[in-house]
């Protein structure tokens, strides 16, 4: 069964204060009180925690959401994820993603979408795919492949998402030549 982004948030908050000598309470206020750093700004709570005190990549994230949070931040749905990540000046690559994502949820009832701020992961038993609006042209699809299939448009990548590979898509109607390698990331990723 995969784990959910709560599930992982969950199991760091657990074991926050065993690791870094802080509760994630004590961290979030750590933040507030000293950082002077917009709490709205994920990013650059994630940067001041690593800069400043070396906290590891999952517990930046986990705290960033809770200083985020309290200031009044609300995580989006995944349709809210996908609405911004879909916008202004890669509003035009909608339909690209729409087509991908109808792909990836018809290979299977067991497909679920999950909301990140920058690319959508397509998870089974675990990620199989991730797709991002990489530029205002092209969307990126990143296939985790077990076994890579030998094919020309697969360029090897450790994004978006899980990948080990991605390949790149300007047109809708490229979306259909793609339906083998996504069925094979598909297979490859399941029960």
């Amino acid at each position: 069964m995969a784990t959910s982004p709560d599930d992982m948030r969950a199991a760091v908050t657990a074991s926050m204060a065993d690791r870094t000598g802080r509760s994630l309470d004590e961290w979030a206020t750590l933040v507030h009180d000293t950082s002077g750093v917009d709490p709205l700004d994920q990013n650059a709570v994630r940067r001041w925690l690593k800069d400043v005190h070396g906290v590891p990549q999952n517990t930046q994230w986990t705290i960033a959401f809770e200083v985020a949070e309290r200031a009044g931040w609300e995580r989006p749905d995944v349709d809210g994820y996908v609405l911004a990540q879909y916008s202004g000046r890669k509003a035009g690559l909608r339909p690209i993603y729409d087509a991908l994502e109808a792909a990836l949820l018809g290979l299977g009832d067991d497909v679920r979408r999950e909301g990140r701020s920058t690319y959508v992961p397509f998870v089974r038993a675990r990620q199989f795919a991730a797709v991002a609006a990489t530029t205002a042209t092209r969307v990126d699809v990143g296939l985790r492949f077990v076994i890579p299939p030998a094919h020309p448009a697969l360029v090897p990548a450790t994004s978006p998402g899980s990948a080990t590979h991605k390949v790149g898509v300007t047109e809708v109607s490229q979306v259909r030549d793609l339906l083998p390698l996504l069925r094979i990331a598909y297979e490859q990723n399941g029960g």
